[in-house]
């Protein structure tokens, strides 16, 4: 039951060449970097990355791309500013793009932790996006078809775990990261702070152990500070 393991690297050190892998994160709030970073050590390729954006070369999503290792991005926000690595593969032909309206994006994810076969949308109805989908009148209005969204692993990035795998989120940790824990096949977690088992409440464990496969702690320098005395 200890899912603990010593380092990122090791936490990654199966992953192989063409994996679909799902990133937490919405922008710098809740993205695992050091698991990315220990990722992008392993010089990989093919792989499919599934992200909310374009990433860049400080959380080491848009150095995966830079290097070449990503053949695929599902995403939903490819060209914010600093997603210059996409662009430029993108444009060089070097990069399959799957752009997702975020709701959708989201949605697919869900349904795939849910066991579900898909869902009907009015988003995107009658736009490239719905091109080559199922689409189906519903009480007289067009709903496009969405399939489930799965991967063979997901990194998720939370504030404390247990041994076991428990997992508790902080503030906008809490974007994509619970739903991605949902809908991969390996689960990988990186934690500010481990703590014994028992330590966690059942009312905070968002993400239950059952969920998870391993954890790594990576401390944060604000989380061994001392509290500032009341004044």
């Amino acid at each position: 039951m200890d899912r603990v393991v010593a380092t990122c690297d090791e936490a990654v050190a199966d992953i192989p060449n063409g994996a679909s892998i799902m990133i937490g994160g919405f922008g710098p709030p809740g993205i695992p970097v050091n698991l990315v970073k220990a990722l992008r050590r392993r010089k990989l390729r093919d792989l499919v990355l599934i992200y909310c954006g374009g990433g860049t070369e400080e959380d080491g999503i848009g150095g995966l791309i830079a290097d070449g290792a990503v053949r695929k991005l599902i995403t939903s926000f490819p060209t914010h500013p600093g997603a210059t690595a996409v662009r430029e593969k993108y444009l060089a032909g070097e990069l399959e793009l799957e752009v997702l309206p975020q709701g959708t994006f989201v949605e697919r994810i869900r349904a795939g932790g849910a066991g579900l076969g898909g869902f009907y949308t009015p988003t995107g109805v009658g736009t490239e996006l719905a091109e080559g989908k199922e689409v189906r009148i519903i009480d007289g209005r067009p709903y496009v078809f969405e399939l489930p969204l799965r991967a063979d692993y997901a990194f998720i990035k939370a504030y404390r775990a247990d041994r076991w795998g428990n997992l508790v989120y902080r503030r906008t940790m809490r974007n994509f990261n619970p739903i991605m824990a949902t809908a991969a096949n390996i689960v990988i977690a990186e934690v500010d702070e481990v703590v014994p088992v028992g330590a966690l409440s059942p009312e905070e464990i968002e993400t239950p152990c059952i969920f998870v496969d391993r954890v790594v702690e990576v401390p944060r320098d604000w989380i061994r500070r001392p509290a500032p005395a009341p004044r």
